[in-house]
């Protein structure tokens, strides 16, 4: 850090992140973080899907870690809750995956059906 410029936008990045992660709006990411979920690679998948927000400057959506979620087989497991629509479950999710996720599911609202493990209404 050379200047007080420099640690002013440290400072916003480091918010910004934080505020994906804690983000009382709306939608939410959760992510399988389970053993099994890390040994398939959910850490990078988690961080694609981070970084594939910022670049969309999603920052209203909410990310959180959960734990083993019992589809050990169908990890990284990704879940994507849009409010007024039901749950939806995605399986296999690599961090290219859980980018494609972001921008069609999250911005876009269209899931990609191809991916997806289970729908649960909550209504």
């Amino acid at each position: 850090m050379k200047s007080l410029e420099d640690l002013e936008r440290l400072k916003e990045e480091t918010l910004q992140d934080i505020r994906l992660r804690t983000s009382s709006g709306s939608p939410r990411i959760v992510i399988g973080m389970g053993t099994c979920g890390i040994a398939a690679g959910a850490r990078e998948t988690m961080l694609a899907i981070i970084d594939e927000l910022k670049v969309r400057r999603k920052f209203d959506v909410t990310i959180t870690e959960t734990g083993c979620i019992g589809l050990c087989a169908k990890e990284p497991i990704v879940e994507v809750h849009m409010p007024g629509q039901p749950k939806v479950l995605y399986g296999n999710v690599d961090p290219s995956r859980g980018r494609q996720i972001v921008v069609s599911h999250i911005v876009n609202h269209k899931p990609i059906d191809q991916w997806i493990i289970n729908v649960e209404d909550n209504s």
